[in-house]
């Protein structure tokens, strides 16, 4: 299990226990983490699972894909450093302690 910080727009916080291999979207969605819609079920088919991922934890995960770097094209407010789909982090040891904000809306 990795403890994950979702940060709410509004500066909010809850903190979730993901299970190994699961996603950060799955583990917010399971956690009932506002903002995080999820509608293609993480397959990476749409942006509504977006989240800025806080700076120090950018070199702890894999490069975006080409695939997910144009899905984000149809995301709203994207940071061309921070921006990232949930559904594509999957959750491993190394990301105990994980920060991701969600932002106000999703496209």
């Amino acid at each position: 299990m990795v403890s994950i910080t979702y940060v709410n727009h509004d500066g909010s916080k809850t903190t979730i226990e993901v299970q190994d291999g699961y996603s950060v979207m799955g583990g917010g969605v399971r956690g009932g983490v506002d903002g995080i819609d999820a509608e293609c079920g993480g397959q990476g088919a749409c942006a509504t699972c977006h989240v800025y991922v806080d700076k120090a934890w950018l070199s702890k995960l894999k490069a975006p894909s080409e695939d997910e770097v144009a899905m984000l094209e149809f995301a709203i407010d994207t940071d061309p450093e921070t921006s990232r789909l949930s559904c594509q982090i999957i959750c491993h040891a190394d990301l105990e302690g994980l920060v991701v904000t969600v932002p106000e809306r999703q496209s």
